[in-house]
């Protein structure tokens, strides 16, 4: 049903004649309108688990390359996008490695992590007015499909999606993808994905109110609907109220709740956030709730083979309380207190902080009732102004999770530190 609602939206979208943007016309040529960056990256990430679990850590250097076209001239423009990826192994520990929350090298059959890994992959991309096809190996950032760029290297899916902005601050999206390239591993299939559709968009109302709904169906797992709505409400000149609510509903299939053992196939999870901002300072306060009967919670990410989890994007959680824990078990409550603080307004620019405390209760599992959890986060950021290394960015990110022996089977203690140094480079 998925893929005939696709195949009718798609081809609304490239038959539509009364458009009221064309990004085509403006096109300047196939190699005018190109870029080509390289981004460098040397990340590490370290967890000192608690309850006797043993460490993990990894460190990498990266170098992520990619090339863009512009479009040919014409009333259909045709154009081409590359990436090229490369890492190696910095530490190259059997023991510290493993981790499937770090997964820069995954391990091979021997037990150890790869000592490096490289691969690539390129797409073809065809314009029409303002609607966009393209097909090929992607890296898609949509709420229901949302690749992984938080580690070492991103992920990326083979296939087709199709966005169009015929109208203005209308977004609108289809897809298909048939794989999924594991971001720790080579191989466009790594990931064990077998079908994937997206479908959905977003619309700005108003200058300060914007909404979006998207579904997906990953075929033999689940199906997912997704639902967002932002309020900015303007108090003064520095000053403003952004309310942000984020849902998400699924239902696993028959077939996926046999397989990974699961008590339930039914999970709602949704999260209002309120942030309220005045000069250099934010303050948030946030609610998450998880309901449903999967013990599952809200399933997202991972990787099918192997892993038998999801395949639908690491970073498939837009949700206010994502942090090292996701608060997102059966039956889940959590609360957030957050704090972030823009150093610019005290003569250093490009330095900022975020802090955030968040609470959750009444986790449900297998053996237990009223489990809880709870996470301190640091966050200090600083991007390079100018100079020689402008744009180049220091990420330090620390959490201190703890969850109660109710909780133990659905998430670990630990303390996590990240250090993520990235150096991009604009070649044209």
């Amino acid at each position: 049903m998925l893929n005939k609602r696709i195949s009718l939206i798609a081809l609304g979208m490239l038959s539509a004649t009364q458009a009221m943007a064309n990004d085509q016309a403006e096109s300047k040529g196939f190699v005018e309108d190109s870029s080509l960056k390289v981004l460098l990256r040397n990340a590490y990430i370290n967890r000192d688990y608690k309850d006797g679990n043993a460490d993990k850590s990894e460190w990498g250097q990266a170098a992520i390359g990619t090339f863009s076209s512009g479009f040919t001239q014409g009333t259909i423009g045709v154009g081409v996008d590359a990436f090229g990826l490369y890492a190696l192994n910095l530490e190259r520990s059997e023991d510290r490695s493993g981790a499937g929350g770090i997964d820069f090298f995954k391990r091979g059959d021997s037990g150890k992590p790869a000592n490096d890994l490289s691969k690539g992959g390129a797409a073809v991309k065809f314009r029409l007015s303002s609607t966009t096809l393209t097909y090929g190996d992607q890296m898609p950032a949509l709420p229901v499909l949302n690749y992984d760029n938080s580690r070492l290297l991103p992920e990326s899916y083979t296939g087709t999606l199709i966005t169009s902005k015929e109208i203005k601050g209308l977004e609108l999206n289809a897809g298909r993808f048939t794989a999924e390239s594991r971001k720790s591993a080579e191989g466009r299939d790594s990931g064990g994905l077998k079908s994937i559709n997206v479908l959905g968009g977003s619309y700005q109302f108003t200058e300060h109110f914007k909404g979006a709904l998207y579904a997906s169906d990953v075929e033999d797992v689940l199906k997912k609907q997704y639902v967002n709505a932002n309020y900015v409400y303007p108090i003064d000149k520095d000053q403003s109220l952004t309310l942000d609510f984020n849902g998400y509903r699924t239902k696993l299939d028959n077939s996926y709740v046999r397989e990974s053992g699961a008590t339930g196939d039914d999970n709602k999870i949704w999260s209002l956030a309120a942030t309220f901002a005045t000069g250099p300072h934010s303050f948030t306060v946030a609610h998450q709730r998880s309901t449903g009967d999967s013990n599952l919670g809200y399933a997202y990410g991972g990787y099918q083979k192997e892993q038998g989890r999801v395949g639908d994007g690491g970073n498939t959680i837009y949700l206010a309380n994502s942090y090292w824990s996701d608060f997102n078990a059966e039956d889940e409550r959590s609360w957030q207190l957050g704090y972030g603080l823009d150093f610019g307004a005290f003569g250093v620019p490009g330095l900022s902080y975020n802090f955030a405390y968040v609470r959750g209760d009444n986790i449900t599992t297998s053996t237990s009732e009223g489990g809880t959890e709870r996470e301190i986060f640091n966050q200090f950021k600083y991007v390079v102004q100018s100079g020689p290394a402008k744009d180049l960015s220091v990420k330090l990110r620390s959490s201190i999770l703890r969850v109660s022996q109710k909780s133990s089977e659905y998430n670990v203690s630990g303390n996590e530190l990240r250090v993520f140094v990235d150096y991009p480079i604009n070649i044209f």
